[in-house]
């Protein structure tokens, strides 16, 4: 029999996740002739702390972003964390968030909804600073440090779903002067409480497209490689729940690996750029399809179209041409013609 205090722990760790009806989200483009949802991916774009406030390869990729989502479209952006170097924000009125996002990210294309995840280097500062401002942008939306958003594919039956992640809360910080890797949650209580809504709404999801969104990246080849904790709590899921994909910074290039009917994409090239490779034989055999880290390319994003079948990724150098191209069909849920609405 189950030890009475034992039992009460895990009632505090595993809080009750009630069934509740879907919300999805509105898409403020006038859709009217689209059968499509179309975004951005970019992460670790957060500029410097001191004059100008932001790098060359920043300035060319938002240059390049505002010129993509205008030519292929776009209807929000995925910022996939390290949003301001190198610790953060201090306060809702931190000067940086005009510096370094919205002086920078100026394109009328661009006047679409952000959403928000935080890395290691905004936990080095205040991530609740960085939630509040959802209240004073127009397009910054931060809703909480872990979150999920659905949409209704325009004129099909298909939906999306995005969950949103807090990986540095899930694993722990880690400092990248030292190279140091994640050690393990500050909280266990909190990275516990994610992971187990996580697999509920996972486990729930009857989502044509599952895609899931963190900072650190589960397989990676370069500087940081994979992220052990990561393989241990999340990709399990992944696999099990056929996510469409898992979208993640933290190294600073373009990857694209391909592993168990998962893609995996690391868009991390929106600040810096590093060629590493160290960790090319720490991903399984055959799995990795893509990467770039060089200068010359000036830095770099994803851009991704739903449709009703399948979902197309398009990765883009900052000076100009797009670089790889792959397609990941519609998840089979099990419902073939796609009318549910996930409640």
């Amino acid at each position: 029999m189950m030890d009475f205090p034992v039992f009460t722990l895990l009632l505090a760790v595993l809080p009750v996740l009630p069934c509740y009806p879907t919300t999805f989200q509105e898409l403020h483009q006038n859709r009217q002739n689209q059968t499509s949802i179309r975004f951005l991916a970019v992460g670790d774009w957060g500029g410097v702390p001191y004059p100008p406030y932001i790098t060359p390869v920043e300035r060319a990729t938002a240059q390049e972003m505002g010129r993509v989502a205008e030519k292929m479209g776009a209807d929000f952006v995925l910022s996939l964390g390290d949003n301001f170097y190198y610790k953060g924000v201090d306060s809702v009125d931190s000067p940086r968030f005009q510096e370094t996002f919205e002086r920078v990210y100026t394109a009328q294309s661009l006047n679409i909804p952000w959403y928000v995840l935080a890395g290691n280097h905004d936990h080095a500062g205040s991530v609740k600073a960085q939630i509040d401002y959802s209240h004073k942008s127009d397009r910054w939306r931060f809703p909480s440090f872990y979150y999920e958003l659905n949409f209704r594919i325009p004129n099909t039956k298909r939906t999306l779903t995005i969950i949103m992640l807090d990986t540095v809360m899930l694993c722990g910080n880690s400092d990248d002067f030292a190279d140091e890797k994640p050690r393990g949650p500050l909280n266990a209580v909190d990275a516990n409480r994610q992971l187990t809504w996580l697999q509920k709404r996972m486990a729930m999801s009857k989502a044509d497209f599952l895609l899931v969104a963190g900072h650190y990246p589960v397989w990676s080849v370069s500087e940081h490689g994979p992220t052990q904790c990561l393989l241990k709590r999340l990709r399990p899921l992944l696999v099990k729940y056929k996510a469409t994909a898992y979208l993640c910074g933290h190294d600073h290039n373009l990857q694209y690996l391909q592993e168990s009917d998962v893609g995996y994409v690391v868009s991390g090239a929106g600040n810096f750029l590093d060629p590493d490779t160290r960790h090319w034989h720490h991903v399984p055999k055959n799995t990795l399809k893509f990467f770039t880290g060089q200068a010359s390319t000036l830095g770099g994003f994803v851009h991704a179209e739903v449709t009703k079948d399948k979902m197309t990724l398009t990765f883009l150098q900052a000076k100009g041409t797009s670089l790889y191209r792959t397609v990941l069909p519609r998840r089979d849920t099990g419902d073939q013609d796609g009318g549910n609405d996930m409640d």
